[in-house]
């Protein structure tokens, strides 16, 4: 990341011993801004030893000694006196390699585009010697996410900053580039500055900060992102060694959102057509209230839910998974689910036909996948399901007198069998009872053995408060949140979960 010449040699030793005075200032690892470094009064010498004078100087530079006797060993024209200096600057060029390295190794373990942010401005203020700031996030293709993330500032604060004209703001100066790039915005007194917008006066006595460094997050490859701004509470600038730094670590970090932004707008793409594959609202029925549940990974999964109107009032409810993730599980889960309703309506009176079609549908065209599925024919005015699963897990009916699973028949999945047919089961609900059907990724997601999941999964359904228990919606949610606490219901993961639950009147 620092430009350090070829042809630098130095004495191993020496160098060494340099390092051991030189440290790492534990601050840093707290992210504690980075004062001003001290003037360096060592003489500045020309190109030596193949070393670019033009460089900045390090502020890890040895503190001048009281001047000696030019015959002395430490005079400035003594021969040790230019090794020293050469050793110093390896010093300095050393820890801000460290520092740098720190600071990357932070933003690469991140994998989300909020932390990302966030980390990049942490980093940034430690580099520049500020204590709050911001970063604006808007991709030049213009396809988004636009976003703003603020460091030390309430949503308030950068709803503030938002009233001031775009043109007269840091980051909106880089945005409105042809291309985003270039040199940094430094206002180092930005009270003082003739011509300031006067809502961005009245903005800035109002935060508290008086001066401000931007820079944009745009490299050739990755193309403009956004900018980032750093505030200082005072009048104050970062000196040139500050500047080089975080020049270079923000083109680091350009890169790394770059990767995520593509990796976001990725699954997002994959949660969209899925959300489109699934039905947009649930059909009201007679007799039955419905409602569905669905959390998906990030990478976007084959689990399904739907429920179907048919002839003479009856109703098809089904629930599915896919294997695999990513977009073929969500192509495949798309076409699975499309057939199933063809066979439905065709044959929905007899759930083992419907399946066994399907079996042979996914045989023919999917053949190097399998799938779970449950196909109930339910009748709300008689109160009555007809049901048939293949490798799927069983239903669980809840109650005020009962909660218990169905008893289904042991099937082997879709796609496992030569020719898969098991007998279907019948059910009738009572009155104001509930038929919750799931996928598997609700049981996988506990990250239980099955045995000691299903426990789980019953207890929270037998401990759905009386109060909620005339809302189907209201008990999916008890039961997926009790299942899945601390957030394990939102949490990434490559298990998809689908709920349908079905109360009966």
């Amino acid at each position: 990341m620092l430009d350090i010449p070829s042809s630098v040699s130095v004495d191993v030793e020496a160098l060494l011993a340099a390092q051991n005075h030189m440290g790492v200032c534990d601050a840093i690892e707290q992210y504690a801004p980075v004062g001003k470094p001290d003037a360096m009064t060592t003489p500045h010498f020309p190109k030596v030893a193949g070393i670019d004078s033009t460089v900045p100087p390090p502020a890890h530079t040895v503190a001048p000694a009281s001047p000696a006797p030019p015959s002395s060993p430490g005079a400035p024209g003594a021969p040790g006196a230019p090794g020293a200096l050469i050793q110093d600057r390896l010093a300095g060029w050393v820890s801000d390699l460290t520092t740098l390295h720190e600071l990357t190794e932070r933003l690469a373990r991140t994998a989300v585009m909020d932390d990302a942010l966030h980390e990049v401005l942490r980093a940034g203020a430690a580099l520049v010697g500020a204590r709050r700031g911001l970063v604006v996030l808007e991709p030049a293709d213009g396809l988004g996410p636009d976003t703003t993330v603020g460091l030390g500032l309430a949503r308030a604060d950068l709803g503030h900053i938002e009233t001031v004209p775009r043109g007269a703001t840091s980051y909106g100066k880089i945005l409105d580039r042809t291309d985003g790039t270039g040199e940094p915005e430094v206002h180092a007194d930005l009270l003082s500055e003739d011509g300031l917008d006067p809502r961005h006066r009245e903005v800035a006595a109002r935060l508290g900060y008086a001066a401000s460094f931007a820079l944009p997050l745009a490299t050739e490859a990755a193309g403009r992102l956004g900018a980032a701004v750093w505030l200082y509470d005072e009048p104050a600038e970062p000196v040139e060694r500050q500047r080089h730094l975080v020049g270079l670590y923000t083109r680091y970090a350009t890169e790394h959102l770059a990767r995520l932004l593509e990796l976001e707008r990725a699954r997002t793409k994959s949660r969209t057509i899925a959300e489109e594959l699934l039905p947009p609202r649930l059909p009201r029925v007679a007799g039955v209230q419905l409602a569905a549940r669905r959390r998906t990974g990030p990478r976007g999964g084959g689990d399904w839910y739907d429920a179907l109107p048919l002839p003479e009032g009856a109703l098809g409810l089904t629930v599915g998974s896919v294997t695999g993730s990513g977009a073929s599980a969500v192509a495949a889960m798309g076409r699975l689910r499309a057939s199933l309703r063809a066979y439905a309506v065709m044959e929905g009176e007899d759930p083992v036909a419907v399946l066994s079609d399907l079996e042979l549908l996914l045989r023919l065209t999917e053949p190097a996948r399998s799938a779970t599925a449950l196909f109930a024919y339910c009748e709300p005015a008689l109160r009555k399901i007809v049901l048939a699963g293949a490798g799927h897990s069983p239903p669980l009916v809840i109650g005020e007198r009962r909660t218990e699973f169905v008893e289904t028949s042991l099937s082997a999945p879709l796609g496992m069998l030569a020719c898969w047919e098991a007998p279907s089961v019948e059910l009738s609900p009572e009155p104001g009872e509930t038929v919750l059907l799931y996928t598997d990724g609700l049981l996988h997601r506990t990250g239980d053995p099955m045995d000691r999941a299903f426990a789980r999964l019953h207890a929270a359904a037998a401990g759905v408060p009386r109060t909620i228990r005339d809302d189907p919606g209201a008990i999916a949610d008890h039961v997926l949140h009790t299942v899945l606490p601390d957030g394990l219901d939102a949490a990434d993961s490559n298990e998809d979960v689908v709920l349908l639950a079905a109360r009966f009147e």
